[in-house]
């Protein structure tokens, strides 16, 4: 993986601004810290971070690439899984090839099939291309890889987090009322497109756009299709087997060593168990797969409906059984507490608490034993995994499911801010806008076109704020995080599967567990769902609401100016119990409330937020 970023100005010649461009890639070191270089062609710039996977001499960028009279040069972060197939076809159309890297190969797409190329792609990725006259950015079809953008005029910034364009000289670190709006009604979500600081926006997943003299054009290339599902049970099952199974071998390419998250789920263990035949099957030896725990959790573990039972256990039994080279990393109290402030500067905006920390730290103790890993994300968006998809009553309220909390965070505002921000319209407004993007089927009943529209917004909401914190965190600490169950093919086909079929013998993600039969055995595919584990521990608590309390006496706290005090001190008092609802999905509660509201005012501190009407 990498980080690329860029510059475009119609009035300005950009040859001596290399500074900039160095500046601007600079912030993306983490991202890739092997090399580093940028690159100027009158009207463009670009800058580039490298993290060698694949091809260590052959991949360096920006690449230049001549066809005719054009020249041609990428900055791209992401890995195609279907690069052998596509230098194929190119072979066959006459082109020739100087390395084996991934991004020559998507390079020469583009020369052949101009913006039609991301047709063509399997994998996760954000790039641009320079040919002279215009900039073609796009991003994968899921988000897996971020790309943000700043339009101004003549001018043009764009990057793969948002440090990059802060960091240009004529950007300004302004929060406005939309900002305020997304950080305290939907964070740590946002609306798909929005980039939270003023003027900056995000290139939303399965979006392309083109920036020439005449301005900028944006368009959709990809998006679910709603079609009757045609296949009898025993075919969905041999095909949704079939596809992950191919995903998962797909990502497993690298020159790099290649390891699994395992947290003894079904999701997790199903990529280790597929990864590690193909790893037997070709010669590579033990696959190595890697857990989090917490320091004394076997003895502040609280079960609970969202988590009946702990992970470790199941952790033993699957790496015993796949004979992996496991390693369970145990975090404690101290580290967790130090990382909540390196998260919030790798996500650039308030995050997830802990549940950032623990993957940031965890993604450390990884990268010292591998630069590549395969992790379960996005299953229980694409399969019906998530408690809401099983509650009838929440088909039919008017509201983000894994997010109930409205009321209870414009309570936390002050009087002035609350009747500025108006939260409960805009969420709302924000859920109808996504409803009425979800790609109806004709004939579907009412309960199942309230069902689809539920995993349109889990796919466009949630997943995508999944996989931020899975790539801020993972990048973080310079490790590349591959999710096999975000390849399109797999969404596309399950997107049509009936609610029956996903629910197979009446259990959640029933289809993925039938189709992983033979894998892994029946106790491990059939446990109960539980969500990435967070700590228990009472010593967490202490710390997190002693950094709030300090902040609150602090007067000269930004966080000051937009909160009711009294409000905040309750929740301090009360261990967060005080606020009823989790902030934000299953975890977000207690003392990952308090912390968030901390980082946030870490947050507002850190980039010297200006707020602005």
């Amino acid at each position: 993986m990498c980080g690329i970023t860029g510059w475009v100005d119609w009035k300005k010649n950009l040859t001596g601004e290399e500074k900039v461009l160095q500046d601007m890639a600079q912030t993306l070191s983490k991202r890739g810290p092997d090399a580093s270089n940028d690159w100027v062609d009158g009207h463009c710039g670009f800058g580039h971070t490298r993290l060698v996977v694949v091809d260590p001499a052959g991949g360096s960028q920006p690449m230049t690439r001549k066809h005719g009279d054009i020249n041609y040069t990428i900055c791209y972060n992401g890995e195609l899984y279907n690069t052998e197939d596509l230098r194929k076809v190119l072979l066959g159309k006459g082109y020739t090839f100087q390395s084996h890297s991934d991004t020559e190969v998507l390079l020469t797409c583009y020369v052949e099939w101009g913006e039609q190329c991301v047709d063509h792609l399997n994998g996760i990725f954000a790039f641009g291309i320079w040919d002279g006259e215009r900039l073609f950015l796009a991003r994968d079809r899921l988000g897996v890889k971020p790309l943000f953008y700043r339009q101004s005029g003549s001018s043009l910034q764009f990057g793969s987090e948002l440090k990059a364009i802060l960091a240009h000289p004529d950007v300004k670190k302004e929060i406005d009322r939309g900002g305020l709006q997304e950080i305290f009604g939907l964070g740590p979500s946002r609306t798909p497109g929005h980039g939270v600081f003023r003027g900056i926006s995000e290139l939303r997943p399965g979006f392309a756009m083109k920036f020439d003299r005449s301005g900028l054009r944006i368009w959709r290339y990809w998006n679910v299709v709603s079609n009757e599902h045609t296949d009898n049970l025993d075919t969905t099952v041999e095909k949704v087997g079939d596809l992950l199974k191919d995903s998962i071998k797909r990502q497993l390419v690298a020159d790099v060593p290649v390891c699994t998250f395992l947290s003894g789920g079904v999701d997790s263990s199903a990529i280790t168990s597929v990864a590690r035949s193909a790893f037997q099957d070709d010669g590579k030896g033990t696959l190595r797969s890697f857990s989090v725990d917490y320091v004394d959790n076997d003895k502040y573990f609280k079960s609970s409906e969202f988590q009946p039972n702990s992970d470790a256990p199941w952790i033993k039994k699957v790496s015993a059984e796949l004979a992996t080279d496991h390693t369970n990393c145990v975090i404690d109290t101290a580290q967790l507490v130090h990382h909540l402030k390196e998260a919030i500067e790798c996500r650039d905006l308030p995050g997830m608490a802990d549940v950032d920390s623990s993957l940031l730290w965890f993604s450390k103790e990884i990268k010292k034993h591998a630069t590549v890993a395969l992790s379960g994300e996005c299953a229980d968006e694409i399969f019906g995994g998530y408690p809401w998809f099983h509650k009838p009553e929440l088909l039919d309220q008017e509201q983000f499911p894994w997010m109930r909390s409205t009321l209870e965070r414009q309570a936390m505002l002050k009087e002035d801010v609350r009747n500025k921000l108006k939260l409960e319209d805009y969420v709302i407004e924000r859920y109808r806008e996504s409803i009425k993007e979800t790609p109806a089927l004709d004939g579907e009943s009412e309960i199942e076109a309230k069902r689809r529209a539920l995993f349109y917004l889990n796919l466009n909401w949630f997943m995508t704020t999944l996989l931020e914190r899975k790539d801020r965190m993972s990048m973080g600490a310079s490790l590349e995080v591959r999710v096999p169950f975000s390849d399109h093919r797999i969404i596309e086909y399950v997107w049509n599967v009936p609610w029956e079929m996903k629910m197979l013998d009446g259990r959640e993600k029933g289809l993925l567990r039938k189709a992983m039969t033979g894998t892994l055995s029946h106790d491990v595919l059939y446990r109960k769902k539980s969500p990435y584990p967070k700590t228990y521990n009472p010593a967490y608590t202490k710390a997190v609401s002693s950094w709030l309390q300090d902040t609150l006496n602090n007067k000269q706290a930004p966080l000051l100016e937009l909160i009711d005090q009294k409000v905040v001190q309750e929740i301090i008092d009360s261990e967060g119990k005080a606020f009823k609802v989790p902030w934000f999905g299953q975890l977000m509660a207690g003392p990952q409330l308090i912390a968030h509201l901390a980082q946030i005012n870490y947050w507002m501190e850190h980039h010297n937020v200006n707020l602005v009407d």
